[in-house]
């Protein structure tokens, strides 16, 4: 199959389309805040007005993480209890998804343990905040170092609405798991709670998307504060942060999904790989693994992977699925202790990575899902967004972008993971999937 230029332009089009306000965002706050750094006395008064925009943008997110991780979590257990091929190809999907996963968190906290991207970050932090959050950090662990027991007691909520009250993640998550296993047991009596959390679920979509909306002041307002109080240097700090994911990505991509292939079927990595490149593409585009499904599925479908595998496992995938996530979200938070100076022991590296997990399987499929849901990790080491505002405008400088990347790899892992159950389930014509020139073009 020829690379067409079209494709390529159709993807640099659709990321223009949905990100090209936030790309002028970020420019637009790295002019005004160069200036400000070098003339601080003729707009000293924007930055309390911007830094008060930049915090409400970060409290408007963390306003739909419980309804999103609650909702998405019902929806995503009970479809696949409800399915009568769960039995056939999903615990093979599930299996699959959590080796991926689980490589991705591993490669992500080894390249920041190793990289160490938020080291020197700390000249760019106040040290009154640095102090304030390493203290909290610390307690809060000392208050769970030795107690693995009650650790493992207070993930049991007595009182879920308390729980939820509190904006305690983990035991909300707890109960959110038991009560949607229970209701994929109970047959179509659950119809009318499924049907409320899938209401749920697209309302809170639909708020994300807004939020997005809302992301160009906010991107604007956080990047020109950064850029005011600390200069250009910032964005030579944060290169490596940038550089530690697309590594990570790149393992992804070169190593882990080659090797499961190899492993788990006979599928050529290479082949698979060119027959779905339109959906990595748009994929990068969008920044949207949902926005992508159909594409994906139609280069799946058309190229020899069968309707019954890639209609069962892909929008799962799209929902479940997103190790790129959990590998971004890995590396943020573990960032972010570094640049505040939190030395985190082995036991809570691993907290980290599987909260990650837990976090990304909730993340909705659409742009910047996965930094609403990285709430839920910071939670896990007793911090809240909001005091990480500093830290988050790094990670917003730069979150478009990185968007893009990450969901390339999780659109390309549902692909791997579909192709494998198909080798498996004989429903992969391999007669088309290994003649490119046969394929149709997609877009």
């Amino acid at each position: 199959m020829k690379f067409h230029l079209q494709t390529v332009l159709v993807a640099l089009g659709l990321g223009f389309k949905r990100n090209g306000h936030i790309f002028l965002a970020i420019v637009l706050g790295v002019i005004l805040g160069n200036y400000i750094n070098a003339h601080p006395e003729k707009i000293s008064g924007l930055i309390p007005v911007l830094d008060i925009v930049g915090q409400a943008f970060i409290r408007i997110i963390q306003m739909v993480v419980i309804p999103l991780v609650c909702s998405a979590i019902v929806v995503g257990i009970s479809s696949i209890g409800d399915s009568k091929q769960i039995g056939k190809f999903g615990k093979k999907m599930l299996l699959l998804y959590t080796i991926i996963s689980l490589a991705a968190v591993s490669i992500g906290a080894a390249l920041v343990l190793l990289v160490k991207p938020g080291v020197g970050i700390q000249e760019f932090i106040t040290q009154s905040s640095a102090t304030e959050i390493q203290a909290q950090v610390s307690n809060y662990l000392a208050a769970q170092h030795g107690q693995l027991g009650n650790i493992l007691l207070e993930m049991i909520p007595q009182n879920p609405i308390e729980s939820l009250a509190k904006g305690d993640m983990i035991p909300i998550i707890f109960f959110v798991l038991v009560f949607s296993l229970a209701l994929s047991k109970i047959g179509e009596i659950n119809r009318p709670i499924v049907s409320f959390f899938e209401s749920v679920f697209a309302a809170t979509m639909k708020v994300t998307d807004w939020i997005m909306i809302l992301a160009a002041p906010g991107v604007f307002a956080l990047t020109t504060v950064a850029v005011a109080t600390f200069g250009l240097d910032i964005f030579s700090t944060i290169s490596k942060f940038f550089a530690v994911l697309f590594m990570g990505c790149l393992i992804q991509f070169c190593v882990v999904y080659p090797l499961l292939l190899k492993c788990f079927s006979k599928v050529p990595v290479t082949t698979l790989y060119t027959a779905i490149i339109e959906a990595l593409l748009v994929a990068f585009g969008t920044a949207s693994s949902s926005a992508t499904l159909p594409l994906t599925m139609a280069c799946c479908e058309k190229r020899g992977i069968s309707h019954k595998v890639c209609s069962f496992v892909l929008p799962l995938g799209a929902t479940l699925n997103m190790d790129g996530t959990a590998l971004f979200q890995t590396i943020a938070v573990l960032f972010l202790t570094q640049a505040y100076g939190i030395t985190l022991e082995p036991i809570q590296i691993i907290q980290v990575m599987l909260l990650a997990i837990v976090a990304s399987c909730t993340s909705a499929g659409i742009p910047g899902a996965g930094l609403i849901t990285i709430a839920l990790v910071l939670n896990g080491l007793g911090l809240s967004p909001q005091q990480l505002v500093e830290g988050f405008a790094f990670l917003f400088a730069i979150e478009r972008l990185l968007d893009m990347i990450r969901t390339m790899a999780n659109v390309a892992s549902d692909a791997v993971v579909a192709a494998i159950i198909a080798d498996n389930e004989n429903e992969i014509n391999y007669d088309l999937l290994n003649n490119p020139e046969q394929y149709k073009e997609i877009i």
